[in-house]
């Protein structure tokens, strides 16, 4: 089943952000490559595709899991959490109906 996290960052998460993207990605690629990804990506600050310093206001996955327990697991398990980027995170199943 697919299931939405929704990570909301602290105020000025941009530093943390930057410095645990990598291990961030590199666990969202490994999803991807299993065919479990639907898409990812941050929420913008600001009204911009590059918000620079203004940073990002939390971020959006959207994954296959086995169940709810399996994706609340995987997103605690995420880079951002232990960084402190995320002031919480929630994690909903989906039911994807269009495209």
């Amino acid at each position: 089943m697919w299931y939405v996290i929704e990570g909301t960052d602290v105020a000025g998460s941009l530093p943390q952000r930057l410095q645990a993207r990598p291990a961030h990605l590199a666990r969202l690629t490994a999803l991807k490559d299993a065919g479990r990804l639907l898409l990812a990506g941050p929420f913008p600050a600001i009204d911009a595709a590059d918000p620079g310093e203004a940073g990002f206001s939390g971020s959006l996955i959207v994954a296959e899991f086995d169940d709810l327990a399996a994706a609340q697991a995987w997103a605690a398990a995420d880079p951002y959490v232990d960084a402190g980027v995320y002031a919480r995170v929630e994690v909903r199943p989906f039911k994807k109906v269009l495209p």
